[in-house]
């Protein structure tokens, strides 16, 4: 049964993939993104949308975060995509360096599920789901 029902069913066609791999690494992905944003209800609620016909997951009624995607790039099974202008993957990089494969500063890219690990890449959705509320406190 699945943890959280998607919004749309536009939105489960998206998670159709032939690719049984990228399916079930997405899936556990997006189970982290919601899990995190349930544990701090300054992030609100999330909502699961599609951009560019990929998954993905903001935050509109507090405008805490930046937009996060799931999807699969040409260059790996899988992959979390973050605002390619944003600090994300930098600081990221810079927390955890060298443990992942990266497409510049838009994306974390992967070819196993069990190369997903809770502790960092729950770290790098949390940073995107409280990126404004972060750039707010460092500002003052």
């Amino acid at each position: 049964m699945m943890k959280y029902p998607f919004s749309s069913p536009e939105v489960e066609a998206a998670y159709r993939l032939p690719d049984e791999t990228a399916r079930e690494g997405l899936l556990l992905l997006r189970d982290m993104i919601f899990d995190i944003a349930r544990a701090r209800p300054e992030i609100g609620q999330i909502e699961e949308t599609l951009r560019w016909g990929q998954p993905a997951y903001l935050t509109p009624q507090t405008k805490a975060g930046t937009t996060l995607r799931l999807g699969v790039p040409k260059s790996a099974g899988f992959a979390l995509f973050v605002h390619c202008q944003s600090r994300l993957i930098p600081e990221y990089l810079t927390a955890y360096p060298m443990w992942d494969r990266v497409d510049g500063t838009r994306a974390v890219l992967f070819d196993q599920v069990s190369e997903i690990d809770p502790l960092r890449h729950g770290w790098l959705i949390e940073q995107a789901l409280t990126y404004r509320l972060r750039k707010k406190t460092t500002a003052k």
